[in-house]
């Protein structure tokens, strides 16, 4: 009796403090300190980030900005950008502020699911290698994943009895900032919301259908707007963005989704062999996990919130899925977001449904430990990514300095291979005449290169472009790369 009662002393207190412990503001911290220690340190600014901050960045040009875009990023690194041009200024930034974007977005799921599901299901999406990967990032899936989240969240709390005007904001908002971030994304995410509205008879209520749509069309007014004034309306816009991403269709992308979910960071096009087959396991469950979840939360009695969320995952994966022919591990951030909620339920109705105590402690630590390992394994991949990433971010800022070097000064233009990125890098404006951002022509080029200091850019390998044959060149060593310079009459 005097050894069992010390034990079991042990064992309440340790409940008692693990009760009281904000576990999810402990992981919100944790994915802070993962972001700022292993990510944010290492990462020099991607293609991408480039075009979104270049956009608000009042030291470079803008880039070209195409149509499928959404300007909710460069809105977000607006007031950083204003006050620092540092990179490393704007990666701590932006990893706080993602840390704290999580803890609010499942903070408000803890009515619903309790402070240690909740807490479970943002440690599962945290942990994530793409999560800490893109947290410190000025790019728009992760923004989109936690917006999805709180606006899950707040739907079903607005459903309640007790619903307030603030819960009916909060949707709104919800829905306004993952709008705001990326267009379609919003779409597909009001559009579940929206068929929820009209599939339960008891959320057949207006107010809720309405802070949905109000989110929608708020969050997207400036798309469609710029739609009408860069594209010339709505259809046109749409049609672009289509030709952007290879033409929109019915394209089945799940395996390249698949072959790309260890790296690299965009398989376009995704012809790169399987990274890690044991490491996919986890994604492959998922379908079976969230199955799983759904049938134990309706034999429960409480399926609303397991259905909902994985309602909005599958309605935002689709296009992910199903309309483009590649694919990039950030694009299913938001599926992994609202799917990690139901995940981590059936977790814990998994614990607890087992009896006795010891059998029970005995589940959770084997339930522990396969977290710990998947964990482990996300590490592993998260540094060779970030590896990749620095390494593509070296070889843009090496051409920029090569480039400087041989009398490129703004005002300058870059144009050719990359030269989105490696324009920002050298403070230079950037155009191309072909491709995806194609966005002046060969005339229009050669009479600006006429009066600015202008680069165009090439694999070493490919030869010039036809319009820069005649033009000086000059090989950057140990990047790929040479550059094709025009003389110039200065204006």
């Amino acid at each position: 009796m005097t050894t069992q009662a010390p034990a079991r002393w042990g064992a309440r207190s340790w409940a008692r403090l693990s009760g009281r412990l904000p576990w999810l503001a402990v992981v919100a911290a944790g994915y802070a300190a993962a972001q700022l220690t292993l990510a944010a340190p290492h990462l020099g600014l991607g293609w991408d980030e480039t075009v979104y901050l270049s956009q608000v960045d009042p030291r470079n040009p803008a880039a070209y900005f195409s149509a499928p875009r959404s300007r909710g990023v460069s809105l977000l690194a607006a007031p950083v950008l204003a006050v620092i041009g540092s990179t490393a200024a704007l990666r701590v930034v932006l990893a706080l502020l993602s840390a704290a974007a999580l803890y609010g977005a499942y903070r408000i799921w803890r009515p619903l699911l309790g402070p240690g599901p909740t807490a479970l299901a943002a440690l599962l999406f945290a942990g994530l290698w793409t999560t800490v990967l893109y947290g410190p990032q000025a790019m728009p899936n992760l923004w989109v994943a936690l917006s999805a989240v709180a606006a899950a969240g707040w739907f079903l709390r607005a459903q309640q009895s007790d619903a307030s005007r603030a819960m009916l904001a909060g949707l709104g908002v919800a829905v306004a900032a993952a709008t705001l971030f990326r267009f379609s994304d919003g779409i597909w995410l009001a559009s579940a919301l929206l068929a929820a509205c009209l599939a339960v008879r008891a959320w057949r209520r207006p107010a809720p259908a309405f802070a949905v749509a109000g989110g929608l069309a708020a969050g997207g007014a400036e798309w469609i707007a710029e739609a009408y004034a860069r594209w010339g309306g709505l259809a046109a816009r749409l049609h672009a963005s289509s030709a952007t991403e290879g033409g929109m269709g019915r394209h089945w992308a799940g395996g390249d989704a698949w072959r790309s979910l260890n790296g690299p960071l965009l398989c376009r096009p995704c012809t790169v062999p399987l990274s890690h087959p044991a490491l996919t396991l986890w994604w492959l469950s998922l379908p079976l996990l969230a199955f799983a979840a759904c049938a134990v939360a309706v034999r429960a009695g409480r399926p609303a919130p397991t259905l909902l969320p994985v309602a909005c995952a599958g309605a935002m994966s689709v296009p992910y899925l199903v309309l483009i022919d590649y694919s990039a591990p950030r694009f299913f951030l938001p599926v992994y977001a609202l799917l990690a909620l139901p995940v981590a339920t059936l977790a814990a109705r998994i614990v607890r449904a087992v009896h006795p105590a010891p059998a029970r402690t005995t589940v959770a630590g084997a339930l522990a430990v396969v977290l710990v390992l998947h964990l482990a394994t996300q590490y592993g991949i998260l540094r060779n990514n970030a590896a990749a990433a620095r390494v593509t971010a070296g070889r843009y800022q090496a051409v920029a300095d090569a480039l400087r070097r041989l009398g490129l000064h703004p005002p300058c233009l870059v144009t050719g291979s990359h030269a989105q990125p490696i324009g920002y890098y050298a403070g230079c404006a950037s155009a191309d005449v072909s491709g995806n951002n194609r966005d002046t022509t060969r005339a229009d080029l050669l009479r600006r290169a006429a009066t600015e200091p202008t680069a165009a850019l090439a694999k070493t390998r490919s030869g010039p472009p036809d319009y820069a044959r005649t033009w000086t060149s000059r090989r950057i060593r140990g990047t790929g790369y040479t550059a094709y310079l025009r003389s110039f009459a200065p204006r």
